[in-house]
């Protein structure tokens, strides 16, 4: 869990509740359409050093005879920081329309030179997850790392109270994760990008080579219709990772949350 795409999908899978919230929800907010831009910069002294860039983009597709939100994820690293670390990743998932539940994902990864391919089919009536490596079992309402940011845009973040901590179960690497969000209420903030309204999460992380593990990261979005992922901080190994959201194409909604332009 090192490289610039994969630290970017950490940071967007915030999301909610393995029960009742993650069954069944209509989207109202995002259209297929959208492109977001991310960028990661690592910190150190003060001072943001441009690390990367991923771009998340939805479009609506047919997947078996249904219509899904195709939503694609792309990162690279700079061309200064591929001397060190080469970054060409790309991940899909297709969601039902009807369900928001993943119906298809993959991950194709190119990182210093290592290459790894993924491909996770998802059957959510018989229970199970068919991958590269094999069969194996799943439960009720899980998502992926992209789809699941999808459909917690879609949460209605006002049923919650500062501490509450919201359950939810993701596949990865052939494994189910339990994992939760800690909301942490609403605040101004200033990133990149300019000031907005905000609500503010710690999810709890898995603890691997980059990450401490625990509710040591901060995200914060928008405090609109949207939801959209406005920035993402964390210690890491070697000092302070920060994501922003730097540009935008398509939203559902207007962004009222912005206060004002950087």
């Amino acid at each position: 869990m090192k490289t610039i795409t994969t630290i970017l999908i950490l940071l967007f899978a915030f999301t909610t509740r393995a029960g009742d919230e993650f069954c069944g929800t209509t989207n109202t907010a995002f259209n297929a359409g959208e492109v977001v831009t991310m960028k990661v910069y690592y910190t150190t002294l003060g001072m943001y050093v441009a690390a990367g860039e991923a771009v998340f983009s939805t479009s609506l597709e047919r997947f078996n005879g249904k219509p899904v939100y195709h939503c694609v994820g792309t990162g690279s690293s700079y061309p200064f920081f591929d001397n060190f670390y080469r970054v060409r990743d790309r991940y899909e998932t297709y969601i039902d329309t009807a369900s928001m539940l993943p119906v298809k994902f993959i991950r194709n990864v190119d990182e210093g030179g290592t290459k790894f391919y993924d491909n996770v089919t998802f059957n959510h009536n018989a229970g199970t997850a068919v991958s590269t490596k094999g069969v194996f079992k799943i439960g009720s309402c899980i998502q992926d790392v992209i789809s699941a940011t999808y459909y917690a845009r879609n949460i209605d973040f006002n049923k919650y109270k500062p501490g509450d901590k919201i359950p939810f179960d993701m596949f990865l690497d052939n494994e189910t994760y339990h994992l939760y969000l800690k909301y942490e209420g609403k605040e101004n903030i200033k990133t990149r990008y300019g000031k907005f309204r905000a609500i503010k999460f710690k999810p709890l992380l898995i603890k691997g080579s980059i990450f401490q593990g625990g509710e040591k990261m901060n995200v914060w979005v928008s405090d609109d219709e949207n939801h959209l992922l406005l920035r993402a901080e964390s210690p890491i190994s070697v000092g302070t990772i920060k994501v922003d959201m730097m540009g935008y194409r398509n939203l559902r909604h207007p962004l009222k949350s912005l206060i004002s332009f950087r």
